[in-house]
């Protein structure tokens, strides 16, 4: 038998969504050769689900995607005028 670990983040800021969306969903794009399963999403809200065989890389690759999410939040709003 196989564990499978998941995570699912669901993030929303009123303006930033969609640059947000679109600085962590590069660097998703350019890592095919993830060990974790990422999926990246925008509707209302950015939604990041994550999917591993192995813990540690399901958690290793959630705080990536959560410092690089914080990382987008703060580099908007310290430049808005």
């Amino acid at each position: 038998m196989t564990l499978s670990f998941s995570a699912k983040i669901q993030f929303s800021s009123d303006k930033e969504n969609s640059s947000i969306y679109q600085s962590i969903n590069t660097d998703n794009e350019f890592y095919p050769e993830n060990p974790t399963k990422t999926k990246i999403s925008l509707d209302k809200e950015i939604i990041i689900e994550l999917e591993s065989h192995h813990l540690p890389h399901l958690r290793a690759n959630l705080n990536s995607t959560l410092r690089l999410l914080q990382a987008s939040y703060d580099t908007i709003n310290s430049v808005k005028v």
